[in-house]
C-alpha cells in the first residue's frame, strides 16, 4: 500500500512540472510575449514574424482564417499602414507546457490608433496561442496556432 501511494505521488509530481513547464521554458514564454508586444507597437513586422512559425494558422474572427507565415505578414502589413497598434493590457490566464508544445490562454485589451486621425479602437478579446519549439525563433519558441475570441 505504502508502495502504491509513493509510485502515484512519484508520477503526480512528474506529470504537475511537465505541465508547468521548466522556468527557462516559462521565462523564454515570457520573454516571446513581450518581444511580441513590443514590435507591434513598433510596427516591426519582421520580429513579429520571426516569432511564428511557417505553418502558423491564426484564427482571429469569424470571417479572418490566416494560414502560414506569409498571411499573416500581408495581413499585418495592411494592419500597419492604417493603424498603430497597442497593448494595453495582456493578462495570463493559463499556461500548459507539454513536451515540445505550450498553450496560452490570455485576455487582451488592444488599443489601434488610425493613422489618418480619429478615434481609437479598442479590441477586448481572448487569445489561445498554441507555442511549439522552434530553433529559428528568438527565444526558441514560436506560434503555430492562434484562436481569438472576440469580447465585442
Amino acid at each position: 500500500m505504502i508502495l502504491m501511494l509513493v509510485v502515484f505521488m512519484a508520477i503526480g509530481c512528474s506529470t504537475t512540472k511537465t505541465y508547468r513547464g521548466s522556468n527557462k521554458d516559462r521565462d523564454l514564454l515570457e520573454k516571446t510575449s513581450v518581444a511580441l508586444r513590443a514590435a507591434f507597437a513598433d510596427g516591426d513586422i519582421a520580429t513579429i514574424i520571426a516569432y511564428h512559425h511557417p505553418d502558423v494558422i491564426k484564427s482571429l474572427s469569424p470571417d479572418k482564417y490566416l494560414k502560414n507565415r506569409d498571411a499573416v505578414e500581408a495581413d499585418l502589413i495592411g494592419t500597419f499602414k492604417v493603424f498603430k497598434v497597442e497593448f494595453l493590457e495582456n493578462r495570463e490566464e493559463s499556461l500548459l507546457f507539454q513536451g515540445e508544445t505550450a498553450v496560452q490562454s490570455n485576455l487582451f485589451v488592444i488599443k489601434a490608433t488610425p493613422k489618418n486621425g480619429g478615434d481609437p479602437l479598442l479590441f477586448k478579446g481572448r487569445a489561445l496561442v498554441v507555442y511549439v519549439r522552434y530553433k529559428k525563433s528568438p527565444t526558441g519558441w514560436a506560434s503555430i496556432r492562434e484562436v481569438i475570441q472576440d469580447f465585442q
